[in-house]
């Protein structure tokens, strides 16, 4: 089967996140296919992304899998940097479509770029080849760009946004969600339900490689001295975003005074330098620590040099439909107790009794369930991380994920296009 997975945000091992395309792909080549993965050349998400050396795309090979990427503008936050960058993605995939399929056609196409656009080329090409549609949902827009970001209905944005998500769920032969809860919401805008399957993230086994030895760690030198002065790690590693919630995790830090716990924060993204400011004007320096990403590589051994674990979320109506974060299966994969501050159904915190489930945003909580933590048997923490990673292994290791995900790519097409079609002219393209 020749699969076409079309993913802005797509990376690699050499690259950074996010990983989901490519270690879903892997494995399909393992299994005999060809995957083609189209993605921008930037992406915020990435710790390293490709250089184009000049050109407006470049073809290459990465374990086996092809990855075409398209040329796009760098950016910085969420404004209209990032929108260019998301229109020169779309079309660059009518663009380069030719390019995309030479000598090579597809025989199901997936649209996955978070954001809904991708699916009007996606639809252009199967039609042409023949091809079936999936839809793959991470995040529900427009709906997270009103709820977290606080947009209009009404701003022309959000409203081109919805036409796509409409058209999406219209057009597709099936949806993969990311989102457990999320089927309602899809069948209201039109999604036909037999359509839905849920297939979460998780991780790759194979990749998750400890040191040979472990002062080879990141970090290591600074972790172990302060494990020699008697602190008791907690550590956070990913992106600084707004819906990440370090504010409570550096607040927490106020409650903690006078105890020998650590709280340490690892990683890049757009909120780091303001984080790493109110460190700084709270006065806690000492109980705080922000340090810089590491590379994906490095994360099975930095992880290990932690006690416990901290993952959260900021308060969103969005969350309701459940979220699939990688961070919490690296955690889990690491066999460290975690502090999940987070307020949805489908806790796998609470399913496998890995740690504790605190609200969403609140620094006292989180300050308790270290302090309980810090205060628990060794040998019961040790029993606590072993429990998450018995139940990631069951339940998201990408080699049955992906297989699961096969057999949605190999069900026969059963489409029926509504009469709302994709853009016809270039202008009214240009005005996505």
């Amino acid at each position: 089967m020749n699969i076409l997975y079309l993913d802005h945000y797509a990376g690699s091992h050499l690259h950074g996140m996010e990983f989901r395309p490519f270690l879903m792909a892997r494995h399909w080549v393992q299994e005999g296919h060809s995957v083609t993965i189209v993605a921008s050349s930037f992406s915020h998400l990435r710790g390293q992304n490709p250089d184009l050396m000049g050109k407006k795309y470049l073809d290459e090979t990465i374990d086996g899998v092809r990855f075409f990427w398209i040329h796009g503008n760098p950016y910085e936050g969420n404004g209209l940097d990032r929108v260019h960058n998301i229109l020169s993605f779309v079309k660059g995939l009518y663009q380069y479509q030719k390019a995309i399929t030479a000598d090579w056609t597809p025989d199901v196409v997936i649209a996955g770029s978070t954001y809904p656009l991708d699916m009007y080329p996606a639809v252009h090409l199967a039609s042409k080849c023949g091809a079936k549609v999936v839809f793959e949902v991470h995040d529900l827009w427009p709906m997270s760009p009103m709820e977290v970001g606080g947009m209009s209905k009404y701003h022309p944005f959000i409203q081109v946004m919805q036409r796509a998500e409409n058209y999406a769920y219209t057009h597709c032969d099936f949806v993969v969600s990311q989102l457990p809860h999320a089927q309602n919401h899809m069948e209201e805008h039109g999604m036909q339900p037999e359509k839905f399957t849920y297939i979460p993230n998780g991780v790759e086994a194979a990749d998750w490689k400890l040191p040979e030895h472990p002062e080879d760690g990141v970090y290591y030198e600074l972790l172990q001295q302060f494990r020699e002065e008697g602190w008791f790690l907690v550590g956070y590693a990913g992106s600084h975003s707004p819906s990440s919630a370090l504010d409570s995790f550096v607040e927490a830090g106020l409650k903690l005074k006078g105890r020998k716990i650590k709280l340490v924060m690892v990683g890049q993204g757009p909120e780091k330098a303001r984080l790493q400011q109110k460190i700084n004007d709270l006065g806690l320096q000492d109980i705080v620590e922000s340090l810089e990403a590491v590379r994906r590589s490095q994360v099975p051994g930095l992880l290990s040099q932690f006690d416990a674990l901290y993952i959260g979320t900021s308060k969103q109506q969005v969350f309701r439909y459940g979220i699939s974060p990688n961070k919490l299966f690296d955690y889990m994969m690491a066999e460290k107790p975690i502090i999940y501050a987070i307020e949805y159904d489908n806790n796998a915190v609470e399913r496998s009794g890995c740690g504790f489930s605190i609200p969403s945003e609140n620094s006292a909580a989180l300050a308790q369930a270290a302090v309980r933590l810090s205060e628990m048997d060794p040998q019961d923490l040790r029993e606590m991380g072993m429990r998450g990673k018995r139940y990631v292994m069951e339940n998201h290791e990408y080699g049955p994920l992906a297989a699961r995900y096969l057999e949605v790519l190999e069900r026969p097409s059963s489409r029926v296009d509504s009469k709302e079609e994709e853009p016809e002219s270039s202008e009214e393209k240009n005005d996505l």
